[in-house]
């Protein structure tokens, strides 16, 4: 049985039983992220979902205080220190912060701190606003001026001895005038966004993985075994406290942050003194509307009582100080600048307008694209006509504010109109295609302009090429976008039929592949053996390799499954009429195929130079016939959607073993659907599966049913 999950039901609506199997849930999901944050630099969940899952735990913790686990994460801050460094027990406790998420939960903290320290809604009170800097928290230990250690802040009480590392930061004074005795400074390692994108180029460069974000970057790089490599990485620091110390810095939270400036540490210039919590709150909105030009990273503002007494009389909770709270931004929205509209030509000839944008981190991934979709979006209105977005449309130089949809597709929320140039103008989509110059024409119904020129268009072209060898085309080993790329710019490869004449062009001679940068006689060779292999190839893959608009892997093989020869396919293509015809009556008769799909594949066979681009690579080709579904397997006739990550076998496997038994294998899932197979990672199918009673199971379930466990 899996593990049980009440997420879905309120916090007030759980009996104690529930509440306890929810409480180890979220414990263990707030763990596991810790360590995979704090410990090992790999962050796992959002931010987003962090926040949820945590204060979810302390809504239960409050609601059940009995039930409340001894080790809850609620009660611990980061994760344990790792075995590669050394371990320094902080004298002073490094702590985290609580959250605020809201207008509202400012004021409760403000009305908080007045409580607690008998003060009337009207007495004076000064905090400070300072943007909240997305790194690494750094403690670093002076004795008489001089730097004797660094350290991570680990799970607060033990962290980790990163000295040697620390003092290659140029932001760090090694020594400090006129300091006290033991000054223990505390703030931030963290990466320019300048800094971060010269270093992955640099990743690339070598054939590395590029860091997710720059706060993975500065935390990898900081605890780097070697020095040399930290060396190596531009890491910055800002102080924003201390720890230990012999004599006060200032009376003030404002006052010392200045003095340590003097010591020579870099503090933020926007770190501000406010008076009451309307002053804080706009100042969130300032520092927020200018987050994607700072040209580092910062996931909120911190606020913090500015007089250093009444710090002192405020204390401390386990893990959070009573007298400052972080108000953190939206984890998956961010407002930044739009700096050009270009636009990309796919396989299809579909012109798509994409939004360049002045880098920002939305939900823990660095942003400077998204997408526009088409004319009508950036103009604000849908395909009807309908405004979208208020009406207000897109343009070159605007202020946009940034969603990833389904954390993964970037795409633009609204405009700030308020903040638009005056010598901003509405944006022309062009009616000619920027690649070739043929005409780009929109078709009634159709929401894209697509460019007319076909093959002899270079984008659609080299987009067709790299769909044509992708993973579930003809999945050619060692032949990927680059080096499609570089073939087509070379004019090696022009069609998918000189693929297979590439050996006979560029095996020998004196113009061979095996001396060409970046090859050698043994990567040719392998090449040439996997584009070998894949002569001999499944007709499902041959038609969904074709890159005909409308035609996804699962309706390719519907149609393999419906003609089961390549011959037969192409005689009824050929056949065909659009609209009439028994030929046509058969295609759109096909579950699954419709008028749109049927009408672009008769016209892609009825156009001269693609048909005789098909059949020159057909002719190069041995294609497998379908073989026979099972009609006796018990998911024959079945309609089945996999969804999560399957751990046993690929999906297109999966994939292939179901259809081979006689299964319909959909994409989506609907009130068609007989059976939903959910791995790990399990979303939106799986609810909509729940919402519409559709039978669900694991892999393994799967497997057991079909035999093959």
């Amino acid at each position: 049985m899996g593990e049980q999950n009440f997420s879905d039901v309120s916090v007030d609506d759980l009996k104690p039983d529930q509440a306890q199997l929810e409480m180890s849930r979220l414990a263990g999901l707030i763990s596991r992220a810790n360590l995979a944050y704090h410990g090992q630099d790999r962050p796992e969940i959002s931010d987003a979902a962090y926040d949820a899952a945590k204060r979810r735990l302390l809504a239960l913790e409050t609601r059940f205080p009995d039930l409340k686990l001894t080790d809850s994460p609620s009660d611990q801050v980061g994760a344990k220190p790792t075995d590669g460094f050394g371990k320094v027990a902080h004298v002073v406790r490094m702590l985290s912060l609580g959250n605020a998420f809201d207008d509202a939960d400012v004021l409760d903290f403000d009305a908080r701190v007045r409580n607690f320290l008998g003060l009337s809604g009207d007495a004076a009170l000064t905090y400070t606003a300072e943007p909240k800097i997305d790194g690494l928290s750094l403690s670093l230990r002076y004795e008489k001026g001089q730097l004797i250690q660094a350290a991570t802040r680990g799970d607060g009480t033990v962290g980790e001895n990163v000295t040697v590392n620390a003092r290659t930061i140029a932001d760090i004074p090694q020594q400090i005038v006129g300091a006290p005795d033991i000054l223990e400074v505390r703030g931030e390692v963290y990466m320019s966004h300048a800094d971060f994108a010269a270093l992955n180029a640099r990743q690339s460069e070598k054939g590395e993985k590029p860091f997710a974000n720059p706060r993975n970057a500065a935390a990898g790089s900081l605890r780097q075994l070697d020095a040399r490599i930290t060396a190596a990485r531009p890491l910055r620091f800002f102080a924003y406290a201390w720890g230990e110390i012999t004599n006060p810095l200032a009376e003030t939270q404002f006052g010392a942050i200045t003095q340590l400036a003097e010591f020579g540490f870099q503090s933020n210039p926007l770190t501000q003194k406010c008076h009451t919590p309307a002053e804080l709150i706009a100042h969130y909105h300032e520092i927020e509307a200018q987050r994607a030009t700072l040209g580092y990273d910062i996931d909120g503002v911190v606020y913090k009582v500015d007089d250093l007494t009444l710090q002192g009389r405020l204390g401390f909770r386990s893990t959070t100080p009573r007298w400052a709270i972080a108000h953190k931004f939206p984890a998956e929205l961010a407002w930044t600048r739009l700096e050009a509209i270009d636009i990309q030509v796919g396989r299809t000839g579909a012109l798509s307008p994409v939004a360049r944008l002045a880098p920002v981190t939305v939900g823990g991934v660095v942003v400077s694209n998204a997408t526009l979709h088409n004319e009508d979006y950036i103009a604000g209105r849908d395909s009807k006509g309908a405004e979208i977005r208020d009406g207000k449309d897109i343009r070159v130089g605007d202020w946009v504010q940034i969603y990833r949809a389904g954390d993964v597709i970037p795409k633009i929320k609204d405009v700030d109109l308020s903040k638009r140039p005056d010598d901003a103008v509405p944006y022309v989509f062009q009616t000619t295609c920027p690649e070739c110059g043929s005409e780009a024409v929109r078709e009634e119904g159709d929401a894209v302009r697509r460019c007319t020129g076909g093959m002899i268009c270079p984008a659609q072209a080299v987009e067709k090429l790299k769909h044509f060898v992708s993973r579930g085309a003809f999945d050619i080993e060692g032949l990927g976008s680059k080096q499609v790329e570089q073939f087509y710019a070379d004019g090696w490869v022009r069609e998918p039929a000189d693929i297979f004449r590439l050996k006979e062009r560029y095996g020998q001679g004196l113009q061979q592949l095996k001396n060409r940068e970046g090859w050698g006689e043994k990567s040719a060779e392998n090449l040439f053996a996997a584009i070998e292999t894949r002569r001999h190839i499944p007709l499902d893959r041959v038609i969904f390799g074709l890159g005909l608009r409308h035609v996804g892997d699962s309706s390719a093989s519907l149609l393999a499954r419906a003609y089961g020869t390549w011959s037969a396919f192409e005689t009824a293509m050929t056949a065909a009429t659009i609209g009439e015809g028994a030929d046509w009556e058969a295609l759109t008769a096909i579950d699954g195929v419709g008028a749109v799909m049927a009408a672009s594949l008769v016209t892609a066979f009825h156009q001269d130079s693609e048909r005789a681009s098909i059949d020159r690579l057909v002719a190069l080709l041995d294609i497998e016939p379908v073989k026979a579904a099972a009609t006796d397997s018990p998911v024959a006739g079945k309609v089945v959607v996999f969804t999560g990550t399957l751990e046993k076998m690929t999906r297109a496997e999966a994939k292939a073993r179901a259809e081979t038994l006689g299964a319909k294998v959909s994409g989506s899932v609907s009130a068609k659907t007989d059976l939903l197979i959910a791995g790990p990672g399990a979303g939106s199918k799986a609810k909509k599966a729940t919402d519409l009673g559709v039978e669900t199971i694991d892999e393994d379930g799967w497997l057991t049913l079909i035999g093959d466990a």
